[in-house]
């Protein structure tokens, strides 16, 4: 235990991109669920299990990453239409407060920031619920939750879409995100087999 956590009881953690997941949905044709993820994440929390609304965390995401398994709509989606990902490379997250018990399974919080999606920043709310914390085989304590929000594509300026000759939209305005997360302990990560 390090002298910081010993005495302020704050706890950081490193964003393990092998056993995270940040996934999108959103309705084709009004009839539809399409998902998609991205593959490159990382990010850092820093965890006060005493304060909770000193806690903390930040989450940059490569935008060129994204996935829908279909070739020719991830191209579409990293093009200037969507993602624009050659002129903003990055989705970036940072906290402005928690609120909520962190501690134990099953504790349910929220996490208050701002979300920055092609240059545009907006705040957001992600309902979050502890998984829980554990020890791996080399000596690493690991942590894990799950997140969601919505947001309206629209507010960070992913304006393209198409109108169906029947009425309504090609694709949805409102996007789902949803977040399966495990960290590392800091002072652990890089040892082992992850």
């Amino acid at each position: 235990m390090s002298t910081l956590e010993q005495t302020t009881g704050v706890t950081s953690w490193t964003l393990d991109p092998t056993h995270s997941l940040v996934e999108f949905s959103a309705k084709h044709m009004m009839i539809t669920t399409v998902k998609g993820r991205f593959a490159d994440v990382s990010g850092t929390i820093v965890a006060d299990e005493a304060n909770p609304d000193r806690s903390s965390v930040e989450v940059e995401i490569d935008t060129a990453s994204i996935t829908t398994n279909v070739d020719q709509r991830d191209g579409h989606l990293r093009s200037a239409d969507f993602l624009d990902v050659e002129t903003h490379p990055k989705i970036t997250f940072r906290s402005k407060r928690v609120e909520g018990a962190i501690a134990e399974a099953g504790d349910e919080f929220r996490v208050i920031g701002d979300l920055s999606i092609r240059g545009t920043t907006r705040e957001v709310v992600l309902d979050a619920t502890s998984a829980g914390r554990g020890r791996d085989p080399w000596g690493g304590e690991r942590a894990s939750f799950s997140a969601e929000t919505k947001i309206d594509r629209r507010d960070f300026g992913l304006t393209w879409n198409q109108v169906l000759e029947a009425g309504g939209i090609l694709v949805s305005n409102q996007i789902k995100l949803s977040l399966e997360v495990q960290a590392v302990k800091a002072s652990y990560y890089g040892k082992g087999w992850r």
